[in-house]
């Protein structure tokens, strides 16, 4: 179905705004792919918070002009279905991967972040980043080991005392 300049407008307009504020960039030729696929994978999408849109190459380049992914310009070729991150750098990453495990026909041919343009076989990288939520934990894992590791150095003083006792009582008592 053909558009009209106004719906162009529109969804360049609208991918610009997703581009702005996105995290990264994962794109994937889906040629092979049915509707009934097409409609799970963007249903997965939307639940990962994944902004998933296939746009004419021509809007897309036109669309993420002036945004860290302007790298991606030259690599949009051929039937495109776009994924940027909203949430987190990772999650169009693990969506499109998951998906792709399932579905040979969906070939990952950009990924970008950072104003980057990363080889395809680096979305595994990318979708191995942790979530805020994880990053949080791991870095308070990693700021609680010095005092935990002092407390329990501090507590083995008379942790072993009272082993030593205990077994000087044993061998009284045994004897």
């Amino acid at each position: 179905m053909a558009l009209n300049f106004a719906q162009k407008e529109t969804i360049v307009a609208e991918v610009a705004e997703v581009a702005k504020s996105a995290y990264s960039a994962v794109g994937a030729e889906y040629r092979g792919l049915t509707v009934a696929q097409m409609t799970n994978l963007r249903v997965e999408a939307r639940k990962a918070g994944v902004y998933l849109r296939v746009v004419k190459n021509t809007l897309a380049k036109r669309a993420v002009e002036g945004t860290d992914f302007a790298c991606i310009q030259e690599a949009l070729k051929g039937p495109m279905v776009l994924a940027f991150s909203q949430t987190d750098p990772g999650s169009a990453a693990r969506v499109v991967e998951a998906f792709a495990k399932g579905n040979n026909a969906l070939k990952v041919t950009l990924v970008s972040i950072g104003g980057k343009l990363l080889a395809p076989s680096e979305l595994g990288t990318l979708a191995k980043m942790p979530t805020y939520e994880q990053a949080i934990s791991q870095l308070m894992s990693v700021m609680k080991a010095p005092a935990q590791k002092l407390v329990a150095t501090i507590n083995e003083v008379p942790g072993k005392l009272v082993r030593t006792l205990a077994a000087v009582r044993d061998a009284k008592e045994a004897a």
